[in-house]
Order: structure tokens, then sequence, then C-alpha cells
């Protein structure tokens, strides 16, 4: 088992930036690769980023490059997603979630996540 708290959302305006945060314990999270995913109301839930826990390496979805960070801090199991110019279409409950690096299943599909936090929602106001 994974466990996962996210934190660090909140309502914002246009262009400002956010950091959220997602602290993780339980198996050993090297061994995972642990995604952010976001979901608007009335709207399915979309991959945003995900990065591996072991090798740090980084992987964006299209809406999320070039404004989006994600990065992980190895003594506090706490891995973060900074959001740069933030824009009205950001707006959702943010999730982390955890994926078992050798299971089957994609990175960028959050059908295929295992294990998830309860969600930090963020506003952004025009």
């Amino acid at each position: 088992q994974v466990q996962l708290v996210e934190s660090g959302g909140g309502l914002v305006q246009a262009g400002a930036s956010l950091r959220l945060s997602c602290a993780a314990s339980g198996r050993t999270l090297s061994n995972y690769v642990m995604g952010w995913v976001r979901q608007a109301p009335g709207k399915e839930r979309e991959f945003v980023a995900f990065i591996r826990w072991s090798a740090g390496t980084t992987y964006f979805a299209d809406s999320a490059k070039g404004r989006f960070t994600i990065s992980r801090d190895n003594v506090k199991n706490t891995v973060y997603l900074q959001m740069n110019s933030l824009n009205p279409e950001d707006p959702a409950n943010y999730f982390c979630a955890a994926k078992s690096r050798v299971s089957g299943g994609s990175f960028v599909r959050h059908s295929d996540y295992n294990y998830w936090g309860q969600g930090t929602q963020v506003t952004v106001s025009s």
C-alpha cells in the first residue's frame, strides 16, 4: 500500500503560480512512478505529469509543458507540482497518484495508476 496526501491547492488569480505537494508513505517509493492527474467539474480525469521516483525523469501532458514542473524530495518523501502561469483552463481537483514502475500499463494513462490521494482543489480567477 502507498498512502498519498495532497496539499497546496487554493484560489489564485490568472497568471499566478501555485505549488502542490503530495506526501507519500508506505512501500518503497523508489519502485513507483508518481503522477499528477486533474479533474474539472463535468470532465473526465486528465493526466498532467509524472516523475520516476528513482531516476527523477519526468514527462508532461501538452497542457502542462513549459508551465508546470514536477519534482520529488527523497528525504521528505514528497512530490511537488509547481504550476506557473495558471489560466482559466487549469481549475480542477488535482490528484496525486502512484503506479508501480514494473507493472503493465501506461504512465500517462490515469486509469493505470494504483494508488490515489484525496485531491486538492485549484481555482483560478480571471
